[in-house]
């Protein structure tokens, strides 16, 4: 469960072709309405993420994106405070998956348009448009079966009964 949002984004992403930065971690079940919510172990979870990424060198750009319900039981380890008071590591906290977005993928997510559209360029007009154009190949390969299983139909009917042709 806590690793729902990461998993929604992730797929989000791949449909979008938006690609997510390497260099940041979330973590946070997500409901239907697209809040983050509370997950257990959160201070275990930036530890973790912290030490992989001290490893391999502190850019002053990784850290991690947390549920915004979890703020209140963090207890980190001294190395982590230092390093996001220096400005080396982030700890953010978020409420919905919109403000996780643009953390992750440097793109807006987008408000609806009146018309229900959504601006040129931000996160959710990718995932639509690319949500459009999958419908649209299903519609177009389903009028091709169906316009194959009509002719082997008509073809059918057409044929003598019991001609065998095989025989």
């Amino acid at each position: 469960d806590s690793a729902s949002a990461a998993e929604l984004i992730a797929l989000l992403s791949s449909i979008a072709h938006i690609p997510i930065r390497q260099d940041r971690a979330i973590t946070g079940s997500i409901n239907q309405l697209g809040q983050i919510q509370a997950i257990g172990g959160v201070n275990e979870k930036i530890d973790g993420f912290f030490a992989v990424c001290k490893e391999r060198g502190l850019t002053g750009e990784q850290g991690v994106i947390i549920p915004h319900s979890n703020q209140r039981h963090l207890m980190l380890n001294e190395h982590v405070l230092k390093a996001v008071k220096d400005g080396k590591f982030h700890i953010w906290s978020v409420k919905s998956l919109d403000e996780a977005i643009p953390l992750l993928t440097g793109v807006l997510p987008g408000e609806p348009q009146p018309d229900g559209s959504y601006p040129v360029g931000c996160f959710h007009s990718a995932v639509v448009n690319r949500l459009n154009e999958y419908n649209r190949a299903v519609l177009a390969a389903t009028k091709s079966t169906n316009k194959i299983t009509e002719t082997e139909e008509k073809t059918n009917k057409t044929e003598p009964e019991g001609n065998n042709s095989n025989a």
